[in-house]
């Protein structure tokens, strides 16, 4: 309620900060207006970023593929027909740069544990494994983490990915589907199984 009355009745001296709106920020940057340009490289830096970083793993090459993706994005910006949101077309670019990214030069991926403990399905021997509060604990979970981090590397870049989109950044599968160009059901069983086989490498540190 507070909330509403503020924006209709803001503070004097204070501008009220307008609503976003990515169509006409698009059009604008569509035009030529830099300015426009500016506000969308606000608006998804942070996004972007992070998904870069959980696929490679490295802040730097992070950084840099996000400013490549910008600048690929900005340059084509007029060939954004506006059959997605400029935001999923966006992440395709990004996700395209990375792909080609991780073929030609392998990186370690972070997965945290703490994710992996919301998203997937644990056995009791895991769950003690991570889950109580001794030094014994940290210091199975970094090593668990290490078997991770391992496990993620030997899947492929689109399970890599999927993972990436869904389980550390919580997109919905409707949406991995625009951005991976494929159905919904293929982001399924894509995520399935990745799921599956990084539960076997874990189950495999388990029995050791």
């Amino acid at each position: 309620m507070l909330e509403t009355i503020s924006k209709k009745h803001p503070a004097k001296g204070v501008e009220a900060m307008p609503e976003w709106n990515e169509k006409k920020v698009v059009d604008r940057a569509q035009n030529g207006d830099m300015e426009a340009c500016d506000e969308l490289i606000q608006q998804y830096q942070e996004r972007i970023y992070s998904t870069i970083y959980h696929m490679i793993s490295n802040h730097e090459d992070a950084a840099d593929l996000a400013q490549i993706t910008f600048i690929k994005a900005i340059r084509k910006i007029n060939n954004f027909k506006g059959q997605s949101s400029f935001f999923t077309w966006l992440y395709r670019i990004a996700v395209n740069n990375t792909i080609n990214f991780i073929r030609t030069k392998r990186k370690r991926v972070i997965l945290s544990i703490n994710q992996m403990d919301e998203e997937f399905d644990r056995g009791e021997e895991l769950l003690g494994l991570v889950s109580k509060e001794t030094p014994q604990r940290d210091i199975n979970r970094l090593e668990l983490q290490g078997i991770l981090n391992a496990a993620m590397l030997k899947l492929s870049p689109n399970h890599r990915l999927v993972v990436t989109l869904h389980d550390v950044q919580g997109m919905p599968h409707e949406q991995i589907g625009e951005i991976m160009d494929c159905n919904t059901n293929t982001v399924r069983t894509r995520l399935h199984y990745a799921r599956k086989q990084l539960q076997a490498h874990l189950s495999d540190y388990l029995k050791q």
